[in-house]
């Protein structure tokens, strides 16, 4: 199989909270990441060893990805420790491993750092830059401000490196205009990827104190589905791609968790929003009646929505829908004919 026909996917290492220069309001370092065992350069190597072969025989190339902490923020000689070992791994398995990605804080990137992890083959960073409302920022004690995500952002795009952005939504002292603010000045920054974190409320941190305390209400589910599938719009539209909406499927979470928005399957909630907003546009200019709406196959699950709510909120705009498929096709109605 050529590599233009391959997959591709990452292979993540979790990094604790090793040197992170702060505790932001929703993180929960002790329980979540500070208790799980930091690995080791030759554990990197162990686990690449094993997933290259795995690859190979689903056809799939991989970034080694560094996550978890603020990567450019440990000891630099722990650091370059484990760039080593994931240097070395894209040696041995060049037709498999095709870059190292990692993520860090805004205030941690300089000219000296870029160059270092260019120097190990790093492909691509994401900045965890949660909110570009400096208000939002502070009031959640990130420690950074909006500048610093657009020097950092600038310095990495300079370097040739592949920049992500990491947002949140509902953090503490968060507006509904704030999250939009924030998206329009991702686009004017052009990543290459984005990430879109509803917040999640934990038990041990300082959001959950004033959750506790009825100081602080984060979004609800439905405003958080609705502003998030706007971003995956928005940021779809301009050309950036977004490749997480929520947090990954975790019991830890699911434990410890007092508020907030979590669901397994967030992503394809916002797809069927906008699948659902973009039938209503199709129906308005038509007569309310009985309709069949053919969708391609794999929409027909975002096209019926979660328990058939798309269905049902279509049917109380006047408009009763029998989902079919037909391939190729995203919204084609028929109307029904007695």
């Amino acid at each position: 199989m050529g590599l233009w026909a391959m997959k591709q996917t990452n292979i993540s290492i979790f990094i604790p909270h090793i040197g992170c220069p702060h505790k932001c309001s929703f993180c929960d370092q002790k329980s979540i990441s500070g208790e799980q065992k930091a690995p080791r350069g030759d554990d990197v190597k162990k686990l690449l060893d094993e997933q290259a072969e795995h690859l190979k025989e689903r056809g799939m190339r991989a970034e080694i990805a560094f996550f978890g902490g603020s990567f450019t923020a440990v000891p630099k000689a722990y650091m370059t420790e484990l760039l080593e070992a994931a240097n070395a791994a894209m040696k041995r398995y060049p037709e498999v491993y095709c870059g190292i990605r990692c993520s860090t804080r805004p205030d941690c990137i300089s000219e000296e750092m870029l160059d270092t992890l260019k120097s190990f083959g790093v492909t691509a960073i994401e900045l965890g830059a949660q909110s570009m409302s400096d208000e939002v920022l502070c009031a959640n004690e990130r420690g950074h401000t909006s500048d610093d995500v657009r020097k950092a952002s600038e310095m990495i795009k300079n370097s040739g490196i592949s920049l992500g952005l990491q947002m949140m939504t509902g953090l503490y002292c968060d507006t509904e205009a704030a999250v939009l603010h924030t998206m329009r000045e991702f686009i004017a920054l052009s990543p290459d990827t984005v990430r879109v974190y509803p917040t999640v409320i934990l038990e041990g941190t300082r959001l959950g104190e004033l959750y506790k305390s009825g100081v602080y209400q984060s979004f609800t589910f439905e405003d958080t589905v609705r502003i998030c599938a706007r971003l995956l719009r928005e940021f779809t539209a301009n050309g950036i791609k977004v490749i997480r909406m929520g947090l990954h499927a975790s019991e830890d979470v699911e434990k410890a968790m007092l508020g907030g928005v979590y669901h397994p399957a967030f992503r394809e909630l916002c797809e069927s929003r906008l699948f659902f907003e973009d039938a209503v546009s199709e129906l308005s200019a038509l007569q309310k009646g009985v309709y069949t709406l053919y969708t391609d196959p794999r929409n027909i699950s975002r096209a019926v929505g979660q328990k058939r709510c798309n269905l049902t909120e279509l049917e109380k705009l006047g408009y009763k829908v029998k989902v079919k498929p037909m391939q190729g096709e995203y919204i084609k109605l028929c109307a029904w004919n007695f």
